[in-house]
């Protein structure tokens, strides 16, 4: 017995999956999307606009550094006062600030040994004195005697003996006393010269030595500004530079002075120089240890100024952006500094004259950029 097969029982190919090829197709299209928006960035980035700022011609100039520091005023002369003779300080009538005329007493010691040796000393002459009369009239008779011939040249050369010992007791007796009346005048101490009392070193009842310091005076007339300078700056500094003082507190007092003392040494723990600047015509509103600004220039030497604005780096070194004329292309150029001042940076090495630096926009570029001066005809 035949079995007919119909071709509809037969296993078919299995069907083409048409989701696949839609898939591919719109993959396709996206990545030939981003391909295209990729050069049409590119070539927005081939057409950029130049960067507008500005810039300057490099040419030398005369620079001279300008330093300034702090320092105070001070009294060009320092007396330390003492007594001449010790004792116990009696009164203190003078305080540390107040100003003292010349010859006014500024404290006292008590006078009572000195007045004893006063005393003393004078009953010393008064009895030396009586032993001078006693010996004159000696003298003067034996003098007599010797012409009549009543006495011998032996009494005589006694009695002129005895005379010229008296002579000399009275002298010593007198420099005796007149030390004493001067220890007692040292009993008072008096200002040698009109000044402000800077210091004391006593009070009413303490027992001082002679020569012991009691108080300091800045005598009158003109002062001192009195700097810490390091000492690389005093080596840079021209000899007898013109120094303006300005007060600290008020910039409207000024004055010009001039270095009147260098320290020779160098202070070990600061490395710094005390240099005094002497104020002639101190002005008045410049009191004792009042703070002022000294403002000096040092040797002028050629450079190149710029702004700050115009400095920048690379490879971690100061450079400036240099402006092709031609092609209006910038390129970054390595330059030494010399010195930072205010608002501009002097250039020692890197450029000469003539080239054109960007001073402002600089941030804005990168190597071979184009560039726009402001206000340029077009």
């Amino acid at each position: 017995m035949s079995r007919n097969v119909t071709s509809s029982a037969l296993p078919s190919s299995p069907p083409r999956p048409l989701f696949r090829t839609k898939t591919l197709l719109v993959l396709a299209c996206a990545g030939a999307a981003i391909s295209a928006a990729g050069c049409q960035k590119q070539q927005a980035a081939e057409k950029k606009l130049p960067v507008v700022v500005t810039t300057q011609t490099v040419a030398l100039a005369d620079y001279a550094p300008r330093t300034s520091l702090t320092g105070v005023i001070a009294a060009r002369t320092l007396n330390n006062l003492s007594f001449r003779v010790g004792g116990r300080v009696a009164q203190r009538l003078v305080d540390v600030g107040q100003h003292v005329d010349q010859g006014m007493v500024l404290a006292r010691i008590d006078p009572q040994e000195q007045q004893s040796d006063l005393r003393s000393t004078q009953a010393d002459l008064d009895a030396a004195q009586a032993q001078l009369t006693q010996a004159a009239a000696t003298y003067e008779r034996q003098k007599t005697l010797l012409s009549q011939g009543f006495t011998t040249r032996r009494d005589f050369d006694t009695a002129n003996q005895t005379l010229k010992v008296a002579q000399g007791s009275v002298d010593a007796a007198q420099s005796a006393l007149a030390n004493a009346k001067e220890n007692l005048s040292y009993t008072e101490l008096k200002a040698g010269a009109a000044g402000v009392i800077t210091a004391r070193q006593v009070e009413a009842g303490q027992v001082v030595q002679a020569a012991q310091t009691v108080f300091t005076i800045a005598e009158d007339g003109d002062r001192d500004a009195v700097f810490n300078v390091h000492e690389t700056l005093v080596a840079q500094t021209p000899p007898s530079p013109a120094v303006t003082i300005t007060l600290l507190s008020d910039p409207q007092i000024k004055a010009v002075g001039k270095v009147r003392e260098i320290s020779p040494a160098v202070d070990t723990q600061s490395g710094s120089i005390r240099v005094k600047v002497g104020i002639p015509d101190t002005p008045a509103g410049m009191p004792l240890g009042a703070a002022v600004i000294g403002t000096v220039s040092a040797r002028s030497v050629k450079a190149i100024l710029l702004p700050w604005q115009a400095l920048t780096s690379t490879a971690g070194k100061p450079a400036v952006w240099i402006v092709d004329p031609s092609s209006k292309a910038v390129t970054p150029a390595p330059v030494e500094v010399l010195a930072f001042d205010s608002g501009i940076v002097v250039v020692d090495k890197g450029l000469q004259e003539g080239q054109s630096v960007v001073t402002a926009g600089g941030q804005l570029l990168s190597p071979g950029q184009t560039i726009e001066v402001s206000g340029a005809s077009q």
